[in-house]
Parts: structure tokens; sequence; C-alpha cells
């Protein structure tokens, strides 16, 4: 898994847009966690919904606010009329770009204090979407993991590289629970070939792999590896795939 793939077609480049929220410091995850996590297709339709520019103002309000914001606070700080408010704002809980929450204003509480007022969050603390999916984020946070892990423990970076994208690998297997399943949500397109295995019709690190191939095929073969422990799949292994996919590896039936 860790040989460099010759004479590999490269598929076109992709677009990648990308929204962000401020970030808390602290946490050791290999992945920095989101508050929820989306799948391409909800990526790629909260990207659309950020193209309005009324619904973009919003979020980039909410988001900078730095606590919850009521409609109110929202058609006063914009300008607009609490009914256009209303509409963008509840596009964009659909949308999952924000999250309601219920919470009595004001220092007065108990009987007689009013109803809890309907407030607006931050929902994600990043979203991307691309097209062909990529995971730049996932290699990103991977390598650095183990240049860490080098620099803690003396570790060589190939070995700490590859025992950080195994684990990561299981861990994404586990929660997945089906190989196919992960390969899916993780942009490698897997299609059947003729012969009971599975190739990869989209490579997630495609960019970076064209310039450290070694290092990217190497990191991509220990995370499928890990992600085969994770899922419990004992149908297949992992082969070099010289043929014409887009990506260094591919499934073939266990023997």
């Amino acid at each position: 898994m860790n040989e460099p793939k010759q004479d590999q077609p490269a598929p076109s480049t992709g677009a990648t847009t990308t929204a962000t929220a401020p970030t808390a410091a602290g946490g050791g995850a290999v992945v920095p966690p989101k508050d929820r996590a989306l799948d391409e297709g909800q990526r790629l339709r909260a990207m659309a919904s950020l193209g309005d520019p009324v619904r973009k103002e919003l979020f980039d309000l909410v988001r900078g606010a730095g606590h919850a914001l009521s409609r109110d606070d929202c058609a006063q700080s914009l300008g607009l009329p609490k009914s256009t408010v209303r509409v963008h704002l509840d596009r964009l809980v659909e949308e999952q770009l924000l999250q309601v929450e219920y919470r009595k204003l004001g220092a007065k509480t108990g009987p007689g204090s009013g109803r809890p007022s309907k407030l607006y969050a931050v929902a994600v603390k990043e979203i991307s979407a691309s097209v062909p999916p990529r995971q730049y984020d996932l290699a990103a946070a991977l390598l650095a993991a183990a240049v860490q892990r080098s620099i803690d423990t003396g570790e060589g970076v190939q070995s700490a590289m590859a025992a950080v994208a195994f684990d990561e690998g299981r861990r994404l297997g586990a929660e997945a629970g089906n190989i196919h399943e992960l390969l899916h949500a993780n942009g490698y397109s897997p299609e059947p070939d003729a012969e009971g295995g599975t190739i990869m019709a989209n490579c997630p690190f495609h960019r970076l792999s064209q310039d450290h191939t070694g290092v990217v095929c190497s990191l991509n073969g220990s995370l499928l590896a890990g992600a085969l422990e994770g899922c419990g799949d004992a149908r297949h292994d992992l082969a070099p795939d010289e043929e014409i996919s887009h990506c260094c590896a591919r499934l073939v039936p266990r023997t």
C-alpha cells in the first residue's frame, strides 16, 4: 500500500468553497470536532443557501455575535423587516447552519416572567463543500497529529503517520459499520469492478497526492486498513490499484 501509483490518470481539479466561524481553543482529537456532521449533499445545500446575500449576512451576524440572537436582534442590526428575517433564519436552521434554543431573557424569572424567547446560534464551526469531494482537512489533521506524535515520543514520522492514520481509519470504520458506506461518506466514490472487488473513482486527497504521492498514498493505505478493521470486514483486503482508478488502492475479495 506504500508504493506510489504509476500512470494514474488525473481527475479534474475540484472547486472548494468554505464558510467558517470562530472556533474554541483546546481539544486533542485527531480530527477537529464539529457541532454537527453533515454529509456532502448537506454541505453543498448549505453552501448554496449562503449564496443568498441576506442569508449570508444573517449567518455572519450570528456567527460573529458570540452568543445566540433573537429575531428582533437580527432585524434591528440589519435594518430588515422581522418577517423577512424570520424566513431566512428558518432556512438557515433547515440547512443546519443555525440551531434554535429557547431561553427567557432578562432578570425576571418564575410565573409571570413571560414565555422563553426563540434564539438562533451557530450550529457548525466550519462547513466546506467540494466537487468532486475532497478530504484535505482530514489529511491535514492526520499529518499534524503524526508530527506531534513524533515530537512527543521520538517515533519516526513515517511510523507515527501510519499509526495515527490507522487509528483514525479504525474509528471511522467502527462509526460507519460498513466499508462501502465509509468510502461513500468520505469521497472515494467506490464502484464495483468485474472481479468482485471495488475501485475508487475519486481520490479524496487528489491535489496533495500529485506533489507528495508516496506520503499521501502511504497515509491513505493505513487509513483504509484501519477502516477495514474498524468495520469488522473479513471479506475484503486492500491491494494497489494499477488500473484506471483515481486512487492508489482498491478492495479485493479476501482469499
